[in-house]
């Protein structure tokens, strides 16, 4: 594998649509019920709003159109409640696309929050292995209907395939747009 960072990482495995996907556990601050934003005023349709995280207003992106797929079911109605997951990534810890301003700007210099929505969480994987059997990571490689630019990695968890995105280059445009 070129990337030699993910051969020891600690992966979080979730779903999005039908494309199960990862992210380094070291991005990743906290798991919360999907939540309903607060919608932003002129954004792109990529990003569904805003929510108050203790205090800490977050922008929210919705994974499925983040991801290029479409989505796996109709939006619910508010009576419904949301399905799913929101995942808070810290953006700017070595990547490049941490040095941007507005909602969301928080968790030390250089750092902001981003939510990211998710149908599933399915696993944490640690180091080459761990979790619930046995797992292997390969060079990305072209992925039919993924943009091959926002993945870092080919995994196979209990014979089942799945990417490791490249939070940066997945969520930097979206936060300097």
């Amino acid at each position: 594998m070129t990337d030699g960072s993910l051969v020891s990482a600690r992966l979080l495995v979730f779903r999005v649509g039908t494309l199960a996907c990862a992210a380094e556990v070291d991005q990743v601050r906290e798991i919360l019920p999907r939540l309903p934003t607060t919608r932003i005023p002129g954004a792109p349709p990529v990003v569904a709003g805003l929510v108050n995280v203790r205090g800490t207003l977050v922008t929210v992106v919705e994974g499925w159109r983040a991801l290029g797929l479409p989505p796996l079911s109709p939006t619910p109605s508010p009576e419904e409640g949301a399905t799913g997951s929101t995942l808070i990534l810290e953006m700017g810890k070595g990547d490049d696309a941490g040095n941007g301003e507005g909602a969301g700007g928080a968790g030390g210099a250089g750092r902001k929050l981003i939510g990211f929505t998710v149908d599933e969480v399915l696993d944490m994987l640690t180091g080459g292995g761990g979790g619930t059997g046995e797992t292997t990571l390969e060079d990305r490689k072209g992925l039919p209907g993924v943009d091959p630019t926002l993945v870092r990695a080919v995994g196979r968890r209990n014979g089942e395939l799945f990417i490791v995105l490249d939070v940066a280059a997945l969520l930097g445009p979206i936060l300097t747009s």
